[in-house]
């Protein structure tokens, strides 16, 4: 990709002792060539907790990091760094590109947590308290959703012991069993609820980038759009990145080497409205 491109990562979750992310500076191969950096959300956990001097830290360090990123960066947030920044969505490529973090897509934020319900409560009392006209507003329904991810405790993010926080992980996200086939609904379920998702609020949209899921892949979808999800830095799936310039998306592997992390094989790539050739994906 010739041209000065956007390169868009998702889920960081920097400080988490299950992200393969250390230390930020292992990022530093992502930043060779991009004349702009996207942090779709999920970067680190900013909510209360047990340990706030460990989130203080994790705020410095990226406070820190982004200083001597050397081009201009966008965070916007997630649902675990819902104060992180006022940014929610970008637009990019005239509108052709729309990028979120994918919590909005449901109800609940994450269905297979143990704060599903909790949240599922809150949602629907915020949205009752807000006029009707702004009820559907991505802006307000957004702002809502940051207030209520804001609400919610960390858990197993902050535990420092391997154990405990594997015990914990399980509690808070696969125990009991019943939760691993919500998981799995929700990552059948995404695709279509993006492409609805852009169809309402963003009709010129022909692709949206997301992430959240922790489920990396490129669906094109019956609605005619492209829904891209970059996964994550942690076990098991991985990560894609995304480069958009002004005639093509691309996406990549990250791949890990000698403790760094690196673009690697393509997985997806499809011009845009202002260049020639067909969107084309991989067999």
């Amino acid at each position: 990709m010739s041209a000065p491109f956007t390169r868009i990562l998702s889920d960081l979750h920097y400080g988490d002792r299950a992200s393969r992310v250390h230390r930020l500076a292992q990022l530093r191969p992502l930043l060779d060539g991009p004349a702009r950096l996207v942090l779709n959300g999920d970067t680190l956990d900013t909510r209360s907790g047990p340990r706030p001097e460990h989130t203080a830290r994790l705020r410095a360090d990226l406070r820190d990091w982004l200083a001597t990123v050397d081009r201009p960066t966008t965070v916007l947030t997630g649902n675990h760094d819902p104060d992180l920044s006022p940014l929610h969505t970008l637009d990019l490529a005239h509108g052709q590109v729309f990028v979120t973090h994918g919590d909005i897509l449901f109800d609940n934020i994450v269905p297979w947590g143990r704060d599903a319900a909790a949240i599922a409560r809150l949602i629907s009392a915020g949205l009752a308290a807000l006029p009707p006209a702004a009820r559907d507003r991505l802006d307000d329904r957004l702002a809502l959703f940051r207030r209520v991810a804001a609400q919610i405790p960390q858990r197993h993010q902050s535990e420092p012991h391997g154990l405990k926080y594997a015990l914990r992980f399980a509690a808070d996200t696969v125990w009991p069993p019943l939760r691993v086939f919500r998981i799995l609904a929700a990552w059948r379920q995404a695709p279509a609820l993006a492409a609805a998702l852009t169809r309402r609020h963003r009709p010129q949209a022909r692709f949206i980038l997301t992430g959240h899921t922790h489920r990396p892949g490129v669906w094109r979808t019956r609605a005619g759009v492209v829904v891209i999800n970059t996964g994550s830095f942690c076990p098991p799936t991985g990560g894609y990145t995304v480069d958009v310039s002004p005639t093509h998306v691309l996406v990549r592997r990250v791949t890990a080497r000698r403790g760094e992390f690196h673009p690697g094989g393509t997985v997806a790539e499809f011009a845009l409205a202002d260049a020639s050739g067909s969107p084309k994906l991989p067999p």
